[in-house]
């Protein structure tokens, strides 16, 4: 068996008709979770085992473009999934430069997030007129493109804005101050309604402009498939989160085996020997700080774009610990790993642990019994309390202690870690 399953043939073999299986059976329960877990875990294996890449891109392709979207017609959760899925992956490639590649530890990275949500939000509302005395606003739908490139800008200069005072500092002092410096984007987000009313406060900006999708439909229709706005906007995103992701994972790994980011690692594994190869401790790290504030901010505005509203209550600190978590998980450093943590954490957050709470609620409804001879319980006498949905932060905590005390690397260890691994070895 450990031989077979050495050999390439039989891997592609395997994998190619896991594949096809779970995603056939995806497709005629889409609402299955088991069925969607196990597509993903075909789609992960395809990743990760030594199998040709055209069938590793023919793997992933058949899964996300067409086994997805497909299942998502019946069951439009897997689009939600997805999409939130993919704007948590883009944003862990942000903080796995900062913490991953450079070694600072970030506790403010949400800040980005909304400095991104808010840049859209409020030209692409009619918030901006109460500060400007145009009343243009708002700017038609077609602008969210050119925001989005905005709020990549505008976030990237409040990475230099917060960098430059909290990297002077090392350690668990950066930690504390970029907490601070995060938190203080969300209160003046929260405060910013009087005297000028910039972001409307804790009440929030809505409605905001999606982007215009009339071609989107209509190059479907050429194809037969009719589909309305509602039934085509959560699609369009998906696709949308895909094409973001496939541009991320290709900046990070240009950035990964570029001159910034050998210096970067330099930083991370000895500062007072960069400084000696002649390595600016300063600007190196104020660049990896805006390069990985501009993804966030980038999926700021498409999370504006989205939901229709944003709120100072969807950028706090929790948002923050939420993606390191996804980058310690996958692997610091690691690229797939950061994917892989995001979707993880993503996952577990968005359905597992609702799922699990659904399935114990009608457990309770229904008085079950589980008998098993020596040992009785009715679960009608489950107490309401006991839900996994609201133990999350519980559940993030455990899966840290962990990660931390069997395998601290990560899921997808860096692949410089791997090699000293296999020295030390």
């Amino acid at each position: 068996m450990k031989k077979l399953l050495q050999n390439s043939a039989f891997l592609s073999l395997l994998i190619a008709l896991s594949a096809i299986i779970f995603g056939y059976w995806l497709l005629q329960n889409p609402r299955s979770t088991l069925a969607f877990l196990l597509t993903l875990g075909a789609l992960l294996a395809a990743f990760m085992l030594d199998i040709p890449r055209w069938l590793k891109v023919l793997v992933g392709g058949a899964i996300l473009l067409l086994v997805v979207p497909m299942a998502g017609f019946k069951n439009s959760f897997l689009f939600e999934l997805g999409v939130q899925t993919g704007i948590y992956a883009a944003m862990a490639l942000g903080l796995n430069v900062v913490v991953g590649l450079a070694g600072l530890l970030d506790l403010g990275y949400a800040a980005f997030f909304a400095v991104g949500a808010y840049t859209w939000a409020i030209f692409g509302s009619k918030q901006a007129n109460q500060f400007m005395p145009w009343h243009i606003f708002p700017l038609p739908g077609a602008y969210f493109y050119l925001f989005m490139l905005v709020a990549v800008v505008m976030a990237a200069l409040t990475g230099v804005v917060i960098g430059s005072p909290a990297l002077r500092l090392r350690g668990d002092y950066l930690a504390i101050v970029t907490l601070g410096l995060g938190e203080m984007v969300r209160v003046l987000a929260n405060n910013l309604d009087h005297p000028v009313n910039l972001t409307n406060g804790p009440q929030g900006i809505t409605p905001i402009q999606r982007p215009p999708i009339d071609w989107f439909i209509g190059l479907f229709d050429r194809f037969g498939i009719h589909m309305s706005r509602a039934e085509a906007y959560p699609l369009f995103f998906y696709f949308l989160v895909l094409v973001i992701i496939g541009i991320v994972t290709l900046v990070n790994i240009r950035l990964d085996r570029s001159r910034f980011g050998r210096a970067w690692i330099a930083i991370r594994e000895d500062e007072v020997a960069a400084r000696a190869m002649g390595i600016p401790l300063l600007p190196t790290k104020l660049l990896a700080f805006a390069t990985g504030a501009s993804f966030s901010g980038a999926m700021g505005a498409l999370f504006a774009a989205k939901q229709l509203y944003v709120s100072p209550e969807s950028f706090t600190l929790i948002q923050s610990i939420m993606i390191l978590v996804m980058v310690i998980l996958g692997g610091m450093g690691s690229i797939p790993g950061a994917i892989l943590g995001a979707a993880t954490v993503t996952i577990l957050n968005v359905d597992l642990l609702k799922t699990a709470s659904d399935y114990l609620n009608d457990l309770r409804n229904a008085g079950f019994v589980l008998d098993l001879g020596i040992f009785k319980y009715n679960f009608a006498n489950l107490p309401n309390q006991l839900e996994p949905a609201k133990y999350e932060r519980m559940v993030f905590g455990l899966i840290m202690i962990l990660m931390m005390i069997y395998r601290p690397e990560g899921i997808i260890p860096e692949r410089r870690h791997l090699a000293e691994m296999k020295e030390k070895a």
